[in-house]
């Protein structure tokens, strides 16, 4: 089937303006318009596929009790700010992204849809839905800007649930203090925006921002995201949020929690992240146990900075790679959260299709693949190591020596600096990435096949050879067994890795999101035999992967459910999220966990 629009017909991609918080910066047309024309250009899927079935209602909701419900919705918000999910679905591109479905769907597109989407335009108006939600026993689903692509996007565990897109009216910077060098945003502020604001105040500040800028910097921590500046860890450098819990009412956390003078806000909220007491803050990342309607962040003082690669000739160098890179990390020599990848993806980043570098079926062979490297820059290679030092020069220079000298050790290794290499090459994306400028260069890879959608598959090892090759041999043969191109990314801090396994897979091809499926879902059980976990996953494998996490019966599953219940008795506030039901939900089909047989790709909606 053709395109329904050849890439010559596109609309631009909108701006990032006042009235336009999801666009992109001027600086960027050029770069957006000729991602968007390579992503939809490789499509083979018409603009929308006809839904199989009616909109879902939310469970135990009858179409009357629902009709009702929605009115007196358009009352509380205005009927403008409540939209039925009664168009086409349609799955667009990352940066004009669906907020009713997930655009990567691995089941079917209609299976995790959900019955409507509403817009707050402040915390009161979150209060509000969530009152609604209570009174009518109504799931909703709170998403900052819906980018979680690889991980379910903005599609509903529930479906029937009503998604509350936070970010369209509530995405506001309410705060830059260049002294403290914080700020405080609201969901809807991406990377872009808040980097753009902070260049035009001319504040000596970074951000730090993921692969892609496209996406909510508070959201990207709620969930555990991570840069590639010393600040990566964007959780870790979170102080202060605003949370509406399940019951309506308003919490701040930190110092947040005392009222500063005069009923302002206290004077340190963005400066001291515990306060005084437990540290409640962690409970509510990955979780479904409040909406959080504002954050705090630290921003990074700017610097000088170095980045450059080093390539590694053997596979079997692995092993040797990673343990010169933890003493190095331990001693805080690598400046920043240094990424590992195979040369595999130094072809996908060039942004042509698997079908430019090979002709055959199934996985691509490592025959051809050296084969293809030998055009590229890196050569003919099999590791390809990405990092950046940051101080003076001085500083940068005596840490340049000292990596050098221990990467040296690996028989055939070389270094460049983005000079050494052609100005398209991915180095130069490197450079701004980790120096905390949002940009899109990431989704060239996703021209890989036709109607490129991904999953992520990311567990977590220790910073060890032997760890790091269990974990990986796994995953190469699952690769093999299921033919997909394995594209690893590892993630390496001193003490442990993030072993990011991107799946992609042609959307269009249910065989092959069927065989993308069975991957992941071998992926989750092999790696926890050995006892490697997952950090995030995509919500239709939160249950397999919660499972794992099995110490003593399950302790640490029973106590999120026990905090759950006892935040949210109505189970309103996304059932499901992350492996966590509410007991109104609990163990009456929901849940899919290791052993279960149904079909996901249709979709799992047991009655109450």
């Amino acid at each position: 089937m053709e395109p329904s629009q050849s890439p010559s017909q596109l609309d631009p991609t909108p701006l990032l303006s006042a009235s336009k918080h999801s666009g992109v910066p001027q600086r960027l047309v050029a770069e957006a318009a000729a991602a968007k024309q390579k992503l939809l250009g490789n499509k083979t899927l018409p603009q929308s596929v006809p839904r199989r079935n009616e909109t879902p209602l939310p469970p135990e909701v009858s179409k009357g009790a629902y009709d009702a419900a929605t009115d007196e919705l358009r009352e509380i918000l205005g009927a403008d700010h409540v939209e039925l999910n009664d168009k086409p679905l349609l799955d667009g591109w990352y940066m004009e992204h669906p907020n009713t479905h997930d655009a990567f769907h691995i089941s079917q597109q209609d299976v995790l849809v959900c019955s409507a989407v509403v817009y707050p335009g402040s915390t009161r108006d979150v209060q509000e839905v969530v009152k609604w939600a209570n009174k009518h026993k109504i799931p909703i689903y709170p998403i900052s800007m819906g980018r979680n692509v690889g991980y379910g996007g903005a599609a509903p565990r529930v479906p029937g649930s009503v998604v509350m897109d936070l970010g369209r009216r509530m995405n506001k910077i309410l705060n830059i203090d260049g002294s403290n060098a914080s700020c405080v945003v609201e969901p809807g502020v991406s990377y872009f925006k808040l980097y753009e604001e902070i260049q035009r105040r001319n504040l000596p500040l970074w951000i730090d921002t993921p692969d892609l800028g496209g996406g909510s910097v508070l959201g990207n921590a709620m969930d555990r995201g991570v840069g590639y500046t010393p600040y990566g860890d964007h959780f870790a450098n979170h102080c202060g949020m605003e949370i509406v819990l399940p019951n309506g009412e308003l919490l701040r956390t930190g110092m947040g929690a005392m009222p500063g003078k005069n009923g302002t806000d206290n004077p340190t909220w963005q400066s001291f992240q515990p306060a005084y007491g437990p540290y409640s803050d962690g409970i509510f990342s990955q979780s479904n146990f409040g909406i959080v309607t504002s954050m705090g962040f630290w921003l990074m003082p700017a610097t000088e900075h170095q980045s450059y690669m080093i390539t590694f000739p053997r596979e079997e160098d692995f092993e040797h790679i990673v343990e010169i890179i933890r003493p190095l990390a331990q001693k805080r020599i690598l400046g920043n959260i240094p990424q590992l990848r195979h040369v595999i993806q130094e072809l996908a980043v060039t942004g042509m299709p698997k079908s430019h570098w090979f002709q055959g079926h199934g996985q691509m062979d490592r025959e051809s693949i050296r084969r293809c490297a030998t055009t590229l820059p890196c050569g003919d290679v099999s590791w390809v190591f990405y990092g950046t030092q940051y101080g003076d020069r001085a500083s940068i220079e005596a840490q340049l020596s000292i990596i050098k000298s221990e990467f040296s050790k690996v028989e055939g290794s070389k270094m460049y600096y983005p000079s050494d290499v052609p100005q398209d090459h991915y180095l130069h994306s490197r450079v701004q990435v980790c120096s905390g400028v949002p940009v899109l260069r990431e989704l060239d890879w996703l021209n890989w096949v036709p109607n490129a959608a991904h999953l992520f598959f990311s567990p977590i090892t220790p910073t060890r050879g032997k760890d790091a090759r269990i974990v990986h041999d796994i995953i190469v043969h699952a690769h093999e067994k299921w033919g997909f191109d394995l594209f690893p990314t590892l993630c390496v801090a001193g003490r442990e890795m993030h072993y990011i396994t991107n799946i992609v897979y042609d959307r269009g091809d249910m065989e092959a999101k069927k065989r993308a499926v069975a991957l992941m879902r071998e992926l989750i059980h092999e790696t926890a035999k050995e006892g490697y976990g997952e950090y995030r996953t995509h919500l239709l494998f939160a249950d397999q992967v919660a499972e794992t996490y099995s110490w003593n019966k399950g302790a640490l599953g029973r106590f999120n459910e026990t905090i759950k219940d006892a935040l949210d008795p109505n189970g309103i506030l996304a059932p499901g999220r992350n492996g966590i039901w509410p007991k109104r939900f609990r163990g009456k089909g929901w849940e899919i966990l290791r052993d279960d047989t149904r079909d996901i790709m249709e979709g799992v909606s047991p009655k109450l």
